[in-house]
């Protein structure tokens, strides 16, 4: 959850939300999508930087880019691996007059891609997921071939006629069901050809990197470790199979079993330069996971250093920072949180609001006033079918700030966790916001008598330490670690 950027003439967008909306939107609560779930008049986080006049499309989608992802991470140690592994994939490619220039995102998140200028792009998420620089290699001549193969360039072509599809459909259909049939087929012919963009990008790749001297089968190893890691994201009440169906990328295990396929065609497991050693090093002092200036969660407490307020989730939640809200799930399912900020006209108090009708089906008898922490606030209840919904209000400063907590079982009891994580809504002091620090990656050595618990142990993580050092070392469950190997760790 990025910092709140203030505008003025700011106008209520008076959106109309459904409680099922509300509830589909906690239930994702693990997928990019969920950041982009319309819950009303939300103050808009992030703007992107304005361009000068006569800038080419190729910079204002780069300046966008960053703005989306959090800026450009300077890096000099892993900028000049990445450039050297570039340069020797570029010699084995297809074309090798193109030419690329990489920037690093400042996100946790796993994510690569690239412009047709020959822009790519990885994120440090991704770089703290990778091993060793054949899977690094994978990844950038997978960019490279969407490049190559002008995948990137026809996506903006399929992009721009799936919105001329949105407009007609919204414009000159007069049923709404026929509209949003055609706008739906739209979008599953789109999320079809990028499925097999990626496939294909796959194949050059592989191709790519194995002519280029390095291990054919790191593609395999990141797409296992990519698989790994999205498992180890909170995420209640999901269909994975529904979600993959648009996803833009083919679900891992299909991309496993191509990329299996495509290796062999080069050499058996073995072979091939993997660079183990000098990769980890480039990884020493990354940093892991969000960056405080966007905010970010320790356990169940999330702190925001720069817009100044914490809070602590009900026992059991497990918390997702993402761009436009902070998400959580308890542990086995049932319960559900969204917190996001909007802005809400001074002169309109907070009992008004919560019955403005943002959110539908509000219980209007159960609207009341409140005092958090000394903040002015307000709570109601909602109910939907199968889901019974809590909400609360608090305005800290010029903003207001939502909590939306969903049960499936609304007791007195989660009325009064819920309650309870609302009050530890607080101001931070300035002390705690300069002591705000960012986690990062360690390179250790293995020591004689070292396991994956030991190692564990000294993780700054409080969500299941062992499978996300094993994830992040991609190590399998059972296998011993040998001592003078490096292993990454997370630390303060």
């Amino acid at each position: 959850m990025v910092e709140v950027t203030k505008r003025a003439g700011f106008r209520a967008a008076g959106w109309r939300i459904a409680p099922a909306a509300v509830l589909l939107a906690l239930a994702l609560a693990g997928c990019t999508d969920f950041s982009r779930v319309e819950l009303g008049d939300r103050v808009a986080l992030r703007e992107p930087p304005k361009q000068p006049d006569g800038a080419t499309g190729t910079a204002r989608e780069h300046q966008r880019i960053l703005s989306a992802y959090g800026g450009a991470y300077a890096d000099t140690r892993l900028e000049g691996l990445i450039n050297q592994t570039v340069e020797r994939l570029v010699a084995s490619s297809e074309r090798p007059e193109l030419r690329y220039k990489v920037t690093i995102l400042n996100s946790s998140s796993v994510n690569a891609f690239a412009l047709p200028s020959g822009q790519l792009y990885v994120t440090r998420g991704l770089l703290a997921l990778a091993n060793d620089t054949s899977e690094l290699a994978s990844v950038l001549s997978h960019e490279m071939a969407h490049v190559i193969a002008r995948h990137a360039a026809i996506r903006e072509d399929q992009l721009r006629q799936a919105a001329l599809v949105s407009r007609v459909a919204s414009d000159v259909f007069n049923d709404p069901q026929m509209g949003a049939l055609a706008l739906a087929k739209s979008k599953i012919a789109l999320a079809t050809f990028s499925r097999g963009q990626e496939l294909e990008a796959d194949g050059i790749g592989v191709g790519i990197s194995s002519r280029a001297g390095f291990d054919p089968y790191g593609a395999v190893r990141f797409l296992t470790s990519m698989g790994r890691n999205a498992e180890l994201r909170p995420a209640v009440g999901a269909d994975p199979q529904l979600l993959d169906f648009l996803s833009s990328h083919p679900a891992t295990p299909e991309r496993m079993k191509v990329a299996q396929a495509n290796a062999r065609q080069y050499s058996a497991p073995g072979s091939g330069e993997r660079d183990r050693s000098a990769y980890l090093g480039s990884l020493d002092g990354v940093v892991y996971g969000e960056d405080p200036s966007e905010g970010f969660v320790r356990g169940r407490r999330f702190l925001h250093p720069r817009l100044g307020f914490t809070f602590t989730a009900p026992d059991g939640f497990i918390l997702d920072n993402t761009a436009q809200a902070v998400l959580g799930v308890r542990d086995g399912g049932g319960q559900a949180l969204r917190m996001d900020v909007v802005r809400v006209p001074a002169e309109q108090t907070l009992v008004a609001y919560l019955g403005s009708g943002w959110i539908e089906n509000v219980e209007q008898g159960s609207i009341e006033e409140m005092s958090i922490g000394g903040f002015s606030a307000a709570t109601a209840s909602a109910k939907g079918d199968q889901w019974a919904f809590r909400l609360y209000a608090v305005r800290f400063g010029t903003d207001v700030y939502r909590f939306i907590f969903a049960t499936k079982q609304r007791t007195p009891e989660t009325d009064r966790q819920f309650r309870e994580s609302v009050e530890s809504f607080r101001r931070m002091s300035a002390a705690e916001s300069q002591a705000a620090k960012p986690l990062h990656i360690k390179i250790v050595t293995v020591q004689a008598g070292d396991t994956p618990e030991r190692l564990a142990g000294r993780m700054a993580v409080a969500d299941r330490p062992l499978e996300r050092f094993l994830v992040l070392n991609g190590l399998p469950h059972g296998q011993a670690l040998k001592p003078g190997d490096p292993a990454k760790v997370v630390v303060e």
